[in-house]
């Protein structure tokens, strides 16, 4: 599973040509297990420690903007 996520990166540093059929299709499952893996459903039949946390939002005083630093 950790290749499927990095397999974007992978490929980008490698100089290989995503156009390519195989790598194509390879960066096209890579995305849908990554898709997936991401779905509340999923992350509910995890163990604890495996879950990934959602990201809270962000509001004004996250990104300055109430204290006109934006």
């Amino acid at each position: 599973m950790g290749i499927a996520v990095a397999l974007p990166a992978i490929v980008g540093a490698s100089g290989i040509p995503a156009a390519l059929p195989w790598v194509a299709g390879a960066l096209a499952v890579a995305g849908g297990l990554a898709r997936i893996m991401a779905l509340d459903s999923v992350q509910r039949l995890l163990p604890p420690w495996l879950r990934t946390e959602p990201a809270a939002p962000r509001t004004a005083s996250d990104t300055g903007a109430a204290d006109g630093r934006a």
